[in-house]
């Protein structure tokens, strides 16, 4: 009798493959409460290091790190009018506390913008403050009434940028310098992802913005996910908090502003991107484990791991030593396998014999002996090519699954057959946007024919991208 797999194929049932990852591979859990989520230790290094990418990329951005509160006054969020329609479907309103009613209710944070405006008034004087640029790491809420762990839960981590500039200008440039510098950057460089970045449609559209920039990548069932957006602000929320400035030329002038964000999501994109069926594939540049050094029996192995292992630290790679000789070799190698470390080292009696060791690489499969003496100069060489394979992949399966089609009826048959469409925005329109909204396919992004991002929705030569997504 076939021995059960470990995790449900991904081509037999797609969610269920997702789900079965998160709990073996001990990512998280779902919460007490609907819609929540527990993190795991596993799955928090992950989006730990995805901080630490992050947080140096938006400092070199000039971006500082502060902190809002977690409760904002409902009154605020009716200030912006259409962010607040946007947003109302979502929202968690406290209007208790103390054990008594509260005066004015207060919402739990889906967003920053109006609390961070309202500050932004008041710290903002002279076109001398400006621009300034505020970074947060926090939790949010918003009712989400599909929730998927890490894709859409009620809570979740992120972090979310918040801007003030003296002109438009300097807010368009600003914004788009976070789309592309920063979080391009990221996701293509250390999650191994490959993202298009394009303009959302009107319809798509962040609440209150007057553009909103996207990174969407294809996941391995074909479907997009959003990794993170860039928003165009205007003068939107200033008009709403009455922030202002002092020009140099003795005027009183609204600031421009931006706003933009990633979240724990990305942790969800890069199991559906990188997971194949025998577990998680993680990028080495993100692994907050690269190398696991594993004893399979014996006293002499354990020692010999532990001595590795303090070479390969020393080194600068980030090492795990795996000398749990009371449980079963393969047990361990499985677990190792599921949580995706990109390069397990396997030593055995046999092997300190013959001074090698078994390398064992997850991204492309497959072991071979090596020298132990060769390791700490071999490594960073298979990590750096395995983490180029990872890019390469999730190049050519979105290449692969990207159709060109003239009509609306081709675009929504491409996407609900689990791949993306590229249509001519001037052929789809808001009409046939709204169309295929009737069949749960959206307008992803829009982009230039050569892949830029054009300057406005209605720029010659844009190109829609069409997809269903999560």
């Amino acid at each position: 009798m076939a021995k059960a797999p470990v995790l449900t194929p991904q081509s037999e049932d797609f969610p269920r493959w997702y789900q079965d990852l998160i709990n073996k591979a001990e990512l998280a859990d779902n919460g007490p409460v609907r819609g929540t989520m527990v993190i795991r230790p596993y799955g928090y290094g992950l989006w730990e290091r995805m901080q630490q990418e992050m947080d140096a990329r938006i400092k070199d951005a000039g971006a500082q790190n502060a902190y809002f509160p977690l409760f904002i006054p409902q009154s605020y969020l009716t200030r912006e009018a259409e962010h607040v329609e946007g947003f109302a479907p979502e929202l968690a309103v406290v209007t208790h506390g103390g054990g008594k009613e509260l005066e004015e209710p207060v919402v739990v944070r889906p967003t920053s913008e109006t609390i961070i405006n309202d500050y932004f008034s008041k710290w903002v004087q002279s076109y001398r403050d400006l621009p300034l640029l505020i970074n947060q790491w926090a939790n949010v809420v918003r009712w989400e009434m599909r929730p998927r762990v890490f894709l859409r839960t009620t809570e979740f981590l992120w972090q979310e940028g918040h801007t003030a500039h003296a002109t438009y200008e300097d807010a368009r440039d600003y914004a788009a310098y976070i789309h592309k510098e920063v979080y391009a950057d990221f996701m293509a460089n250390v999650l191994g992802i490959d993202v298009v970045l394009g303009r959302k449609t009107p319809r798509e559209r962040f609440a209150g913005a007057i553009n909103t920039l996207t990174l969407e990548g294809m996941m391995g069932d074909g479907k997009a996910l959003q990794m993170g957006t860039s928003h165009e602000l205007g003068t939107n929320f200033a008009k709403a908090f009455n922030t202002q400035y002092l020009s140099k030329d003795g005027k009183q002038e609204l600031v421009w502003q931006t706003s933009w964000g990633t979240s724990t999501r990305m942790v969800g994109g890069l199991i559906m991107s990188h997971g194949d069926d025998n577990g998680l594939r993680v990028p080495p540049r993100l692994a907050a484990v690269q190398v696991v050094v594993m004893a399979i029996k014996g006293d002499e192995a354990v020692a010999k791991v532990r001595e590795i292992g303090a070479e390969l630290k020393a080194a600068g790679l980030r090492v795990q030593i795996d000398d749990r000789v009371d449980t079963p070799f393969g047990r361990r190698a499985v677990d190792w396998e599921l949580k995706g470390v990109p390069v397990r080292i396997e030593v055995g009696p046999r092997d300190l014999e013959a001074g090698t060791a078994m390398l064992a690489r997850r991204i492309p499969g497959g072991k071979e002996p090596v020298r132990l003496d060769t390791l700490t100069g071999l490594l960073p060489k298979v990590l750096e090519e395995d983490q180029a394979q990872l890019l390469r992949e999730s190049r050519k399966r979105r290449e692969f699954r990207t159709s060109e089609v003239t009509t609306i009826e081709e675009a929504a048959e491409a996407a609900i057959a689990g791949g993306w469409a590229r249509i001519p925005w001037s052929t789809l329109g808001q009409d046939g946007e709204a169309k295929l909204a009737e069949q749960a396919v959206s307008v992803r992004c829009l982009v230039a024919e050569d892949g830029s991002v054009p300057d406005a929705d209605d720029a010659p030569g844009t190109v829609a991208i069409v997809a269903r997504a999560y």
